[in-house]
């Protein structure tokens, strides 16, 4: 971290600092999750949530620190990854407060869809690109079909997450045609109060509330 043999003693290897913090507040976020789902006593949604929000955020950070420096290129790649992440740490820090909310739901897949999908574009430019010919960080032809290419990546996502809803639904509707439990139907709620069934949800709803 520090080169002690300059007298200056300067920083040094901060790329590789940058992503060992990175990583490490992953790994935090994922032993928050082990130790909610096995060791408590009763599983804490709210601080998984919380744990997957810190990461996020640290790695917004880290990406703003991340493109000082950099050329036009690494720039413009870096910072449309900024997009989907900042939206990511919205929407999250939204369901801690607002759970149970499917519109959140569908945009926070869409958006992890979209940054898992840029990460291998941008890997793939910067790195090893298709095409064999390198991307050119002086070409303002190049760097505009960046943003063209993340605005298809934004069109793509979509349309695979809408894929994906169309065929879960089709096949939900078609096991629930094929196998019907007649228990799973819905059924009016007694209201006679001898009702025996009235009765056993009393009985649940007291030991339920002796629980609590």
């Amino acid at each position: 971290m520090v080169d002690w043999k300059d007298p200056r003693q300067p920083f040094q290897n901060h790329n590789s600092w940058q992503h060992a913090t990175i990583f490490g507040f992953f790994l935090l976020s994922g032993l928050v999750d082990l130790i909610s789902q096995v060791w408590l006593a009763r599983q804490s949604i709210k601080l998984e949530q919380a744990g997957t929000v810190l990461a996020l955020a640290v790695l917004l950070l880290q990406m703003v620190a991340h493109i000082e420096h950099k050329n036009a290129l690494e720039i413009r790649t870096h910072s449309l990854l900024l997009l989907p992440i900042f939206l990511l740490v919205l929407v999250l820090t939204t369901e801690v407060w607002v759970p149970s909310q499917p519109s959140l739901w569908v945009f926070k897949i869409w958006l992890l869809l979209v940054f898992g999908s840029w990460m291998l574009q941008m890997t793939s430019m910067l790195y090893a690109p298709l095409s064999s010919q390198p991307w050119r960080a002086d070409s303002p032809e190049d760097l505009a079909f960046l943003t063209i290419f993340f605005c298809w990546h934004l069109a793509i996502q979509a349309a695979v997450l809408t894929v994906v809803y169309a065929l879960c639904s089709l096949w939900h509707r078609r096991c629930s045609s094929c196998i019907e439990v007649p228990s799973t139907r819905y059924q009016p709620c007694p209201t006679d109060p001898s009702s025996e069934e009235l009765e056993k949800l009393r009985v649940e709803a007291v030991l339920q509330d002796g629980n609590i």
